[in-house]
């Protein structure tokens, strides 16, 4: 009898919260989570899709009753959810999680960049206020740097359509229970609730895991990272938990603002049954109003092989043929050839372009191998990459020093501690 009232007493005086985010990962973030619509230039979230909802900041315990509310409203249940949340409290991220499974909903990770906030943080005060005001948001996406992790790799699980950019991440980690005890416990009595507390939450997450259609593997693996690390999933991890499933998963055509400016593109190939995937990269520059150098980058062949010929092509005559020498960057191979004008003008108007490596093996035979890329966003980012070109001739040199092919996103690759994903 004494046990019983020992543990009703315990029922009701102790608040158990299962939390899955490290203070480190709050900066740079919402306090709590908020959803909005946003909306961009065209095609900036898809061919054809031009808004999206944006989640964003940390999962807290009213987070689900506002996503619910919100989502009444949305008659859309097509438009894609952007996710870009360091975690937070648990159960409300499966309460969630569910909302979208039961509106088959589109899941990716990217960061939603408010032009009404330009001259702030994302988060402060005044752009909080814009961003929860009710109205639609104009806005700019990318996938760079965006992070979805801990708990709001629950809310993610959720969506029928899941997908994470070359240059985003997904990161997990096991949850902390935390307590709020009032009365006169033991230090013992408070442990074994404590252990208790971990091994349902621990049912439950293995449980909802599965229930979302992901192998136990994933649940095997956060519970062998500690909560004050992280996880960054690899691809082939992606791949091979059923997370995300596509075989090239790429990135848009987008201007990356260095001291010489160019526009890129990164891709990752899976290579056979999916355990491994290789890393591409193609950046694009001007050397003047006329001129254009387009460099390919990606992970050295490991399995050796033949003299390897590369080439872009862009309908069936217009084409960037790389030759057989590429430089070597450390594990990188890097392709480069001047682009010529209409070759350029092919590649503007195409909606997607071919890939070819030819492979000439010891007998004297080249055997061919292709793949296409999209050219989402090729277009605006090369009318902005123009403007800041040189209009003489001058041929600048091709910028193969300091390469950093996905140098995003700026958290770490490996259980480590996390960095500060506000840079």
């Amino acid at each position: 009898m004494m046990l019983r009232l020992l543990l009703l007493a315990a029922l009701l005086l102790v608040h158990g919260e299962v939390r899955a985010e490290t203070p480190a990962e709050k900066a740079g973030f919402a306090p709590r989570l908020i959803i909005y619509n946003a909306r961009g230039p065209a095609n900036s979230c898809g061919p054809g899709c031009d808004r999206w909802i944006a989640v964003e900041g940390q999962v807290d315990e009213g987070a689900a009753a506002r996503v619910s509310r919100f989502l009444r409203d949305v008659k859309d249940t097509r438009r894609p959810i952007y996710f870009h949340s360091p975690g937070g409290s648990v159960r409300p991220s499966y309460v969630i999680a569910r909302l979208l499974r039961s509106r088959k909903a589109v899941a990716r990770i990217g960061r939603t960049i408010s032009a009404a906030c330009a001259g702030g943080t994302q988060v402060d005060a005044a752009c909080l206020k814009v961003k929860t005001a009710g109205g639609e948001v104009e806005a700019e996406l990318t996938t760079r740097n965006a992070m979805c992790s801990s708990a709001c790799g629950y809310l993610f699980l959720g969506a029928t359509t899941r997908e994470v950019a070359p240059d985003a991440a997904i990161a997990v980690h096991n949850s902390r229970l935390t307590l709020l005890v009032r009365g006169p416990f033991s230090a013992q009595q408070i442990a074994d609730f404590k252990q208790r507390g971990m091994e349902r939450a621990d049912r439950e997450r293995a449980a909802f895991v599965v229930s979302m259609g992901i192998s136990r593997e994933l649940d095997d693996l956060i519970k062998t990272v500690k909560f004050e690390s992280l996880h960054v999933l690899t691809r082939p991890e992606l791949y091979r938990f059923g997370i995300d499933t596509r075989p090239l998963p790429e990135t848009p055509w987008t201007l990356e603002a260095a001291s010489r400016p160019y526009v890129r593109k990164i891709a990752a190939a899976k290579q056979g049954d999916g355990a491994s995937f290789r890393t591409m990269e193609w950046r694009l520059f001007c050397e003047n109003k006329d001129r254009a150098r387009l460099m390919f980058v990606r992970e050295s062949d490991q399995s050796g092989g033949g003299l390897k010929t590369m080439m872009l092509a862009a309908g069936s005559d217009k084409s960037v043929a790389f030759g057989r020498y590429p430089a070597r960057v450390g594990k990188y191979e890097v392709w480069s050839d001047v682009v010529a004008p209409d070759a350029m003008q092919a590649m503007l108007a195409a909606s997607r372009l071919q890939m070819g490596e030819g492979t000439l093996s010891a007998e004297g035979k080249t055997t061919l191998a292709t793949f296409d890329i999209d050219t989402l966003g090729l277009g605006a980012s090369w009318t902005q990459l123009l403007a800041s070109c040189p209009a003489n001739t001058t041929r600048p040199a091709a910028a193969t020093s300091n390469l950093n092919i996905n140098a995003a996103p700026a958290i770490p690759a490996t259980s480590a501690a996390p960095a500060n994903p506000a840079k």
